[in-house]
């Protein structure tokens, strides 16, 4: 097997288990904490809101389990959200793995809230999880909530204001767009993932 991604009871599960498939990779939908501590990498997905997601992992004892994890993890959308200290979503206390907070999007002119669709990266730091990806590249978001761009951000996009798109801080990675659904620079991200050790 070569990533567990976390029962965190999202409707995008299978689609994320599909695009692994694409690149002939093996996965397993798990809540189960051993299964976790024990696999080579960990994807936590995320969809909804991040109060019913929290309570979600410490209902099942991933929470206290993941800040612990020394392989390769991945956030996607609410969970690279989760991976900061704390949401405005709720005032909800999250997993506290990257510094500062979650902020709402406030809707601006022609850019209302949530942000859903395709937007533009740009890259800040160099990373192997961003190999291959260029500036500017395209990938597609949904969220009405975001991170400030800080010393963790990979790279960033716009809308409205500056918002972290992709993170890091040692082991966890977070990308705030669906790589699952973001074609082939989606696919290449994942495809990184997969080589991380």
């Amino acid at each position: 097997m070569d990533a567990v991604i976390i029962d965190s009871g999202g409707a995008n599960l299978a689609s994320l288990q599909f695009a692994f498939e694409r690149l002939g990779a093996t996965t397993r939908v798990t809540a189960d904490a051993n299964e976790i501590r024990s696999a080579p990498r960990v994807i936590l997905p995320g969809v909804g809101s991040a109060g019913d997601a929290m309570a979600r992992l410490r209902g099942n004892q991933v929470a206290s389990l993941l800040p612990t994890l020394k392989q390769p993890v991945l956030g996607i959308c609410l969970g690279m959200q989760l991976l900061f200290e704390r949401s405005e979503e709720g005032d909800t206390e999250c997993l506290g793995i990257l510094p500062m907070s979650v902020r709402r999007l406030e809707p601006k002119d022609g850019q209302p809230v949530p942000h859903m669709g395709w937007n533009q990266l740009s890259l800040v730091r160099e990373d192997p999880l961003l190999s291959g990806i260029t500036p500017n590249d395209y990938v597609y978001f949904v969220h009405s909530f975001a991170a400030p761009v800080s010393d963790v951000t990979l790279a960033s996009a716009e809308y409205g204001t500056t918002l972290s798109a992709v993170v890091r801080r040692g082991n966890f990675w977070g990308t705030q767009f669906h790589p699952e659904r973001s074609a082939q620079v989606g696919a290449r991200v994942l495809a990184n993932f997969l080589k991380l050790a």
